[in-house]
């Protein structure tokens, strides 16, 4: 019998990811005197099998070389019997730790090796996120001074809910407006800033027929419903003023078919590929039948996908002298966060970090829904924390084991599992970078969701006739404010997607994306998310901290953020040990740990100076 634990110093030192270049021990015990122990590892598909020493009566040894380059290094061991072989490898999960026998290959462990020099924006560990959506903030120039594609229109009231313009059950022409823009966002600093906010991240600005704005229709321009190039500088300028950097979304896997590169509907004056193969723009498209039979995103005809390492798509999006992905940070962003980024090539995203990285500070987050260390898209292995493609991606996979715990789907240990999965295969500069979010404009509204709504994504017809009742809504915003407190006390960059701290309802899309209600605002949980907010700007252990989680009971997890005399990244600071507790049980607990009496509410957490 083999034991082995991914996440013991005991069996595998150092912790977690390593460098590229670096070593790593790694033990097994076995409790057949007479047996060999062996390891076999794996490393861009070749596979190596190696005699491990034994030190100790039950306990084997081997100091594995990691490679130079960045990649993924995988492991087993076999216990060696002369007549037969077993076999001790990564539990069924996936997730580390300790793993099991088997009496067949096993799951492998996983290293992840990264590059050395890989380093993220410190801003990005220290600060705090707020989503917006443009249109749906605030409305700062009068309508009369801004322009919408002609099939489009205002809503007359801004507290109406978003329309469905379509009979179809699942598809939605999205073409109404409430007028918000980038002036209106700017008049709002203030507010995000009082918040806590450091960082807002901006879903796409540029010129498109639909409200959400993911079919652009030119990089080149900004909507003209949101205002002007010189709007998007002056916001970037007084964001700055007040300590907050811009992050912009980044569609560059796909187009409007109504586009300046397209123009499928001949809205534009620029010859577009369907219009002519002489076009440009041809070059970018993958035509099966020329013209209406194209490739698109996900089945959309009015999304067309685009060749992205296209020579002249490439040097307009990355490479050339005035790239968009250049040209907006020298107005005043501070990064992009790419749509869709595992469905862009990876020498694209390489290439687009180097270019983003010629300005200092700046970043590049991705939207992958899964474990970015070892997702796999398309039939490959993606690995986006290698140091040589993002910096951060939207934390799917916390949001889930954080709303599944809450929910009763899982217990403490079971979350535990999957945040030292986490911690153990991510790099601390990514690590400490990741968008930690609970709600985004793909999901529906936290409050819908911690309410214990079961079918948050029925035929669009009933999503509008959902609402809360008081009782349902008291549940969600207590659960909220218990779960949000302990996401900001986890490594990573807290998002809270806008209204959500205004107590915002709404199931899956177009209704969780309504606008926000100045003047209606839960001021209740406004004061909360401030708070915890406050909480974690005026404390570095709960920023840069090293972390420890550990389940409490089946109904209590803890995170305990430390820093002693340096930081996870080296920096100084003075000793802080801070303990955040979260109960989801309905009643209350009391319990003694670290030499201090915890006693906490039901449905609630709380943050302890150790």
């Amino acid at each position: 019998m083999l034991f082995h634990n991914s996440r013991d110093l005991q069996y595998r030192a150092p912790q977690g990811a390593v460098p590229c270049g670096s070593a790593v021990t790694l033990r097994a015990r076995s409790s057949i005197a007479d047996a060999r122990v062996l390891l076999r590892t794996w490393w861009a598909g070749n596979a190596a099998e190696y005699e491990m020493r034994r030190t100790e009566r039950d306990l084997f040894e081997i100091v594995l070389d990691i490679p130079a380059q960045p990649g993924l290094m995988w492991y087993y061991f076999i216990e060696d019997c002369g007549a037969s072989r077993a076999y001790y490898g990564n539990a069924a999960d996936g997730l580390g730790g300790s793993g099991q026998m088997r009496e067949t290959e096993p799951p492998s462990f996983q290293i992840t090796v990264y590059d050395s020099a890989f380093k993220t924006p410190e801003w990005m560990r220290e600060g705090i996120m707020y989503q917006v959506m443009v249109d749906r903030f605030c409305e700062g120039k009068p309508r009369a001074q801004k322009a919408l594609s002609a099939d489009s229109h205002y809503h007359k009231d801004w507290n109406e809910p978003p329309e469905l313009n379509s009979g179809d059950e699942y598809a939605n022409v999205c073409n109404d407006f409430y007028g918000g823009d980038l002036e209106g966002l700017r008049k709002k600093l203030p507010y995000l800033s009082r918040l806590g906010v450091t960082v807002l991240y901006l879903n796409p600005i540029f010129r498109s027929r639909t409200n959400h704005k993911y079919d652009t229709g030119d990089y080149e321009s900004i909507d003209p419903g949101f205002g002007t190039l010189e709007d998007f500088r002056a916001l970037c300028r007084s964001a700055k003023r007040v300590g907050i950097r811009i992050v912009l979304d980044g569609v560059f896997s796909h187009v409007g078919s109504d586009s300046r590169y397209f123009n499928r509907e001949g809205t534009y004056p620029d010859l577009g590929a369907y219009q002519s193969p002489k076009s440009p723009y041809y070059p970018w498209f993958d035509f099966r039948k020329y013209p209406g039979d194209y490739d698109c995103w996900w089945g959309f005809k009015s999304m067309p996908n685009v060749r992205e390492m296209e020579p002249s798509h490439y040097e307009y999006i990355v490479s050339g002298k005035d790239a968009i992905a250049s040209r907006y940070l020298e107005d005043g962003a501070y990064g992009w966060r790419l749509d869709v980024a595992d469905e862009l090539p990876m020498d694209f995203i390489r290439g687009l970090r180097r270019r983003v990285k010629e300005k200092n500070g700046a970043c590049l987050i991705g939207e992958v829904w899964e474990d970015p260390s070892n997702k796999v898209a398309y039939g490959e292995t993606r690995s986006y924390c290698l140091g040589d493609t993002l910096d951060s991606t939207m934390n799917y996979p916390l949001r889930n084991a954080l709303l599944s715990f809450m929910l009763g789907d899982i217990d403490a240990h079971a979350l535990v599992r999957q945040l030292d999965s986490q911690r153990e295969n991510l790099p601390a500069p990514f690590y400490y970078s990741m968008l930690n979010l609970l709600g985004s404009h793909d999901r529906p509204r936290v409050i819908n969701v911690l309410a214990g709504e079961k079918n948050l994504s029925p035929i669009r017809a009933l999503r509008r006739a959902t609402t809360l009742s008081d009782e349902a809504y008291a549940l969600g915003k207590k659960r909220f404010i218990a779960v949000f407190r302990f996401l900001c006390a986890l490594p990573g960059m807290p998002s809270l997607y806008y209204g959500d701290e205004a107590g915002m309802q709404g199931m899956d899309d177009p209704f969780n994306r309504a606008a926000f209600p100045w003047g209606r605002e839960d001021t209740d949980l406004t004061r909360a998310i401030h708070e915890i907010f406050s909480e974690r700007h005026h404390s570095h252990a709960l920023k840069t901290g090293m972390v420890k989680f550990f389940a409490a009971s089946d109904d209590v997890v803890c995170a305990l953020r430390e820093i002693r005399g340096t930081d996870a990244f080296g920096k100084k600071y003075p000793h802080e040990r801070v303990l955040c507790v979260l109960n989801r049980a309905e009643t209350s607990i009391a319990f003694d740990l670290f030499a201090a009496h915890v006693e906490l509410d039901g449905m609630s957490s709380c943050y302890i100076r150790l």
